[in-house]
């Protein structure tokens, strides 16, 4: 294990002002997202959406970071050029969701495990060879009448824990994400508590793992009631709840937390993390590893001018300009007009 090495990584990946594009989705969910704004998906078209939105002229400015798919990584920039290479030569670093999707938990129905343990060292070494320099596995969490179970939860962390000790291994930085799903009819009070159940259990296990922790990065939940239940949090809410949980079952050791999104709209999670930021100081970095909330307006654009690509280009550096803003806590939600 080069810790050296995943230290450098860890740490340019939340240097100031900068967070993660997450741009992995598979291809199915990326076929129903291109669908549901009028584009056929096809290779094609999924590597023209994505290497366009790579080529945006100011994006290194607010990303440090893009997590790939299987097939992104292996395809051509606008220029021509591998996209990992693209990327590194723009000052942003190539990663790669390296987990191969959340299954049924035997014996726990509604429940999940994430899978993809299996050859995953033969994939680590060649994404590593291929310019990849992080990586991602993501974790489902339930809340729901009994659940998470005990059972759901120590699975999940365990192989949590075997995939970042596998990746540090071969010189990827990981990114941890046991994500609590927001569906649901649960309080943000119990989003807190399950939370803090499963940030404790992954932790254990990466001890037991021999997981490096200042080599890796820490991608959760924000604390916020389910989408279902009757009363929505505000935004000093759940930054204060969010930060209580964080500070009190996150290890200090960790360098960075890169937030995911979680269903949220663009605005909600730029206000969410600005007002994170401005509870400081806190021992790690607040920054953002967000998919949609990166690029919802972006792709509605972008289909609907593909001739013009100034102006997708133009929306999404707004976006990328209002998650720069909020890791300084200097957002407001008037600068969004």
């Amino acid at each position: 294990m080069d810790t050296d090495l995943l230290e450098e990584t860890a740490n340019f990946l939340v240097g100031p002002g900068r967070g993660i594009l997450a741009a992995d989705e598979s291809n199915g969910t990326m076929s129903k997202r291109l669908e549901a704004v009028g584009v056929s998906s096809s290779p094609e078209s999924r590597n023209a959406y994505r290497a366009n939105l790579f080529a945006m002229p100011t994006m290194s400015e607010a990303i440090s970071g893009v997590i790939l798919y299987d097939e992104t990584i292996r395809q051509q920039a606008v220029d021509g050029t591998q996209i990992p290479d693209y990327l590194t030569a723009r000052n942003v670093l190539p990663g790669i969701k390296v987990d191969t999707g959340a299954k049924q938990l035997a014996g726990h129905e509604n429940e999940t495990v994430t899978e993809g343990l299996d050859g995953l060292r033969e994939r680590c070494a060649e994404y590593f060879s291929m310019g990849a320099r992080f990586a991602k596995w993501r974790a489902v969490i339930r809340i729901g009448g009994d659940l998470p179970s005990d059972a759901c939860i120590s699975t999940n962390a365990h192989a949590l824990a075997r995939y970042a000790a596998i990746c540090q291994e071969q010189g990827l930085v990981p990114i941890i994400e046991p994500e609590v799903l927001m569906e649901g009819e649960h309080s943000a009070q119990r989003c807190f508590e399950v939370t803090a159940l499963v940030l404790d259990a992954t932790w254990d296990a990466c001890k037991t793992q021999g997981v490096y922790l200042p080599g890796a990065l820490l991608k959760p939940n924000m604390v916020l009631p389910g989408k279902g239940h009757s009363q929505r949090s505000d935004v000093e809410t759940c930054a204060q709840m969010t930060i209580d949980l964080l500070h009190n079952h996150v290890p200090k050791d960790i360098p960075g937390i890169v937030f995911l999104s979680g269903g949220q709209s663009e605005v909600e999670a730029t206000a969410h993390l600005n007002a994170m930021n401005n509870m400081g100081p806190h021992p790690f970095e607040l920054s953002y590893s967000y998919g949609r909330a990166l690029q919802a307006s972006t792709l509605k654009t972008w289909a609907e001018n593909q001739d013009d690509l100034s102006k997708p280009h133009s929306v999404f550096a707004h976006r990328c300009k209002m998650a720069h803003l909020a890791r300084f806590g200097n957002w407001s939600e008037d600068l969004e007009a």
